[in-house]
């Protein structure tokens, strides 16, 4: 495990984030263990944040709690029809706050140019925690700066249960590509557009 990808406001939230970004990576695999102690040494920090990280993954559905066995990484055991409705729920949430952040102007567009830039850096050198975290910083901007706070509690538990499927495209530009044209159509002004690259790259 690398490093916590943004700056987040409370340890709690540090440690999760690092872990989310871990597990969405791939560098912690399915049914991995997870133990307090050991993650508190090598964050330095006490029991409780990580507890409580734990307990806010296992929420989000990352990781499960097994009773006498402590918390593992969720084993997936994908089902075509709930995943069909996660990715249509998905598509939902951020084409609503897509409209919301198209009222912003450039302000709601300046966060990209930087996003993008890095993203594309990640993709092409094929490391996978920074392509993790880059694709989610972008979809989260998207939610946040459209529909606030309240939409991404919905939204947080929706994307993680999707695992960012990276294995659909032949190259990780590809990815790259996708938020690249959503970007240009929202700089264009072609709102209608960019819903659809939107809802293309969420699959």
């Amino acid at each position: 495990m690398e490093k916590v990808p943004t700056v987040h406001r409370t340890i709690r939230e540090q440690v999760a984030a690092h872990l989310r970004y871990a597990v969405l990576s791939g560098e912690l695999g399915e049914g991995e263990a997870l133990r307090e102690q050991p993650l508190a040494r090598h964050f330095g920090v006490s029991r409780g944040p990580v507890r409580d990280a734990l307990l806010q993954l296992t929420q989000e559905g990352l990781l499960v709690a097994e009773q006498n066995c402590g918390v593992r990484v969720r084993v997936r055991r994908p089902d075509p029809a709930i995943r069909s409705l996660v990715v249509r729920m998905r598509r939902k949430i951020e084409s609503f706050a897509l409209k919301g952040l198209c009222r912003q102007g450039d302000e709601g567009l300046a966060f990209f140019a930087k996003n993008l830039s890095l993203f594309q850096v990640a993709c092409r050198q094929g490391e996978m925690a920074e392509v993790v975290e880059h694709d989610m910083a972008f979809h989260r901007h998207i939610v946040e700066c459209g529909g606030g706070a309240d939409l991404v509690a919905v939204w947080v538990p929706v994307v993680t249960h999707m695992m960012l499927p990276y294995s659909r495209h032949r190259d990780l530009m590809d990815s790259y590509r996708e938020h690249e044209a959503v970007v240009a159509a929202l700089r264009c002004g072609d709102k209608a557009v960019a819903q659809e690259c939107l809802r293309a790259n969420i699959q």
